[in-house]
């Protein structure tokens, strides 16, 4: 079974203009993205998905793998495009962050085997548990709720579940019900292409998540709970604290 992870990569981002090609480190955010999932012990291949020349050749000149796309709506359609033109053996395909520097291998390894060791399942992602007041409220946070046997119920920006007589203080940080959900995926290859060919449903453009797409078509998405979140850098203040700790730990 061959297993390929694919980073998309947009050069524009509203928040923090061409972010992946900041390289206060002495490298660019997209080969320190690159080098973290390359350490994956379980994915065969792994491939930079980008509608951006610069970001290509970013990508070659430090020895990586890129792939020029065309626009896209969202990254999922751009893993899509690649897997018909570059990975045609690919029977799981990995959505990786481009923005996530610091991505554990550990959590890309333990992700493939959740949907290999799930049939049944057309996606896998990650979650861990939330532990302050902050996170439970931010609506950019995403939250998903679980079945019993981890398979995801439902994704929302608001707190789920509703805690209607408890007050969330009194149940975080240790008995925390709340699950941030990370923004990775791991798909079968014929749901991935079958799921970007369904337009956008409508709790999916309600909630802006584009994981109810999958669930509101009846896919399953097994979820696993990891220790501790990814970091994904969206502003300049997470670029500046990156370069803070990556200089600390390589100093």
């Amino acid at each position: 079974m061959q297993v390929c992870g694919v980073i998309p990569a947009r050069l524009q981002s509203s928040r923090l203009p061409r972010k992946l090609l900041l390289n206060e480190t002495g490298q660019t955010l997209i080969q320190h993205t690159w080098e973290a999932a390359a350490r994956s012990e379980k994915l065969d291949r792994l491939i930079v998905a980008t509608d951006s020349l610069e970001i290509l050749e970013a990508v070659h000149g430090f020895g990586g793998k890129a792939c020029l796309t065309g626009e896209h709506p969202s990254g999922t359609d751009r893993i899509a495009e690649v897997a018909l033109k570059e990975l045609l053996d690919a029977e799981i395909l990995v959505n990786i962050q481009g923005d996530e520097p610091e991505i554990s291998a550990e959590f890309i390894d333990q992700l493939i085997e959740l949907l290999i060791q799930t049939p049944d399942a057309e996606m896998a992602t990650l979650a861990t548990p939330i532990r302050n007041v902050e996170q439970l409220q931010d609506r950019s946070c995403t939250k998903v709720v679980c079945r019993q046997d981890g398979s995801a119920m439902y994704f929302s920006r608001l707190p789920i579940p509703f805690t209607r007589d408890v007050v969330p203080e009194t149940l975080l940080p240790e008995q925390s019900p709340w699950l941030l959900h990370l923004g990775i995926y791991a798909y079968r290859r014929p749901f991935l292409l079958d799921l970007t060919k369904i337009p956008a449903t409508p709790l999916e453009q309600l909630e802006k998540l584009e994981q109810l797409r999958a669930l509101e078509t009846g896919a399953r998405i097994q979820v696993a709970q990891v220790a501790h979140p990814s970091v994904g850098i969206d502003t300049p203040e997470d670029y500046a604290q990156f370069v803070i700790r990556y200089r600390a730990e390589h100093s």
